[in-house]
């Protein structure tokens, strides 16, 4: 029975069966972003134009990278449906995908006991990666979610293999010891170039990817760098960045002529170019808001639906002549549905006083509350569930089976979290060979963490990304027993 079970088969169709129940159950596609994908890929299929409809109008635009419109529109174009109709059809090709980046998971497992042992016994570790990614439910439900975040961790999975790939060939070009049955394989020059391209790919989807290669870039350059070898890294560096320019040069082309901006990447704050964004009121939530209820009853309101002032927290103010200012403000947008320029400097002016009134606060504290809101959260944002862990006491009174199911996740994901942890120093204590490659993941992870601190919401999809590499190094751990090797360096 144990033989039967630890099938690859039976892992196989266990995590088909758990994205269905999830497509069948719990489908999810009016969230966020979801219309206006929709509405780019009816535009491109169907006029050939990348634009989304605006006032009735069709509007070129670069608001969104193109990489999930062009998948949506091939969904479309094979299913002879668009738009709502589609929607059964896009989730279930990407329930495909999101099975294929399984593959890709095990790789990475594999590839990372690789680089701390040569002779070490892949099979354990290979096949507890494929279970652990088949049956994770914080990247399977999102199967079931028209939005990017399956697609970018599909790419994610492909970006880290040549990730490893370059940190695996810097090694073996300055400590030689097994050889590839290919030579060219080994060159570093040739997986800077792949990791460029796959980063240019999984651009095409999430325009912060480029942290991927430069994740790659750290964890060459402290290795070579070190061996004196920073010329042969700057060449790599070079490489990578023309593989990555090359695959988003068509888009950037297609902006320059169709919008007269060269631009690589969708705009940061997501706004058309005649619109002005709200700096001064996000200034102003970078001073409070970290939790994802903040972001339904404030952000996600602005100039969309009157916005109640009792659903700001007491911390929102730091005195009552200050609340009042926010109250007057947020009465006159309720007016119009519509924040002024002169509105957005007012925030901006209450944010930069609060500023100097507590600059920890802003700068430390708030940024370090989101960090813990986008990683260490029950990740059922978009299931029916409240998804509040504490008060347990008021959570298990008021629901019982909604704060089983909460609690559990959040439990889940910490245990995930602290396996790839341990995992991590495991690897790192094992063998130096491991240690490039464990510093770039390490790099990546702490500036996408920090870079998603400064972004208007907090959410917690922003970091699935991250998944199949938490996913990998957790499968490590079923490798042969801790033996620590002797450092190379």
């Amino acid at each position: 029975m144990k033989r039967v079970l630890s099938h690859p088969l039976i892992a196989l169709a266990l995590g088909i069966w758990l994205r269905l129940f999830f497509v069948l159950r719990y489908p999810v596609g009016t969230e966020g972003d979801t219309p206006l994908y929709e509405d780019i890929a009816t535009n491109w299929l169907k006029r050939h134009v990348y634009a989304m409809t605006v006032d009735a109008a069709i509007t070129p635009t670069d608001v969104r990278m193109p990489g999930y419109p062009a998948f949506l529109s091939l969904v479309y174009w094979l299913s002879g449906h668009v738009g709502m109709v589609a929607r059964t059809s896009v989730m279930l090709a990407q329930v495909a995908i999101d099975v294929a980046a399984c593959f890709f998971v095990a790789w990475l497992a594999g590839w990372m006991l690789l680089l701390a042992d040569n002779a070490a016994r892949q099979g354990p570790v290979l096949k507890a990666a494929f279970w652990i990614a088949l049956l994770c439910p914080f990247t399977a439900n999102y199967s079931a979610v028209l939005l990017t975040e399956c697609l970018g961790v599909f790419f994610a999975a492909i970006a880290f293999v040549p990730f490893l790939g370059w940190t695996h060939a810097s090694w073996e070009s300055i400590f030689p010891s097994q050889k590839w049955p290919l030579e060219w394989k080994s060159s570093p020059a040739f997986w800077a170039m792949l990791s460029g391209f796959c980063v240019g790919l999984m651009t095409l989807f999430r325009p912060e990817s480029p942290l991927v290669l430069l994740a790659g870039w750290v964890g060459t350059g402290w290795l070579q760098i070190r061996h004196g070898k920073m010329a042969i890294w700057l060449k790599q560096v070079v490489l990578s960045v023309a593989m990555f320019g090359a695959v988003l040069s068509p888009w950037a082309i297609r902006n320059a002529i169709t919008l007269h901006e060269f631009r690589f990447l969708a705009p940061k704050d997501a706004n058309l170019p005649s619109e002005h964004p709200p700096y001064g009121f996000m200034a102003w939530e970078k001073t409070w808001l970290y939790r994802m209820s903040d972001c339904y009853a404030v952000t996600w309101k602005l100039n969309e639906e009157p916005i109640n002032l009792e659903d700001i927290p007491q911390r929102a103010f730091d005195s009552e002549s200050e609340k009042s200012q926010v109250a007057a403000l947020i009465e006159q947008h309720n007016q119009s549905l519509n924040l002024t320029q002169e509105q957005d400097a007012a925030f901006g002016q209450i944010a930069k006083e609060r500023t100097a009134r507590h600059p920890l606060r802003t700068r430390l504290w708030i940024p370090f509350q989101r960090a813990l809101t986008i990683w260490f959260t029950p990740r059922i944002e978009l299931l029916p569930f409240v998804g509040n862990v504490f008060p347990l006491n008021q959570n298990w009174e008021d629901d019982r089976s909604d704060q089983l199911v909460t609690s559990g996740f959040f439990l889940l994901n910490v245990f995930c979290l602290v396996l790839a942890f341990v995992a991590f120093w495991r690897l790192w204590k094992w063998n130096a060979r491991a240690r490039p490659a464990l510093v770039g993941i390490a790099a990546y992870l702490c500036v996408r963490t920090a870079f998603l601190t400064t972004v208007e919401a907090p959410e917690p999809r922003y970091v699935l990304v991250c998944y199949p590499v938490i996913l990998a190094l957790v499968a490590t751990l079923f490798g042969k027993p801790f033996r620590p090797q002797q450092a190379m360096e």
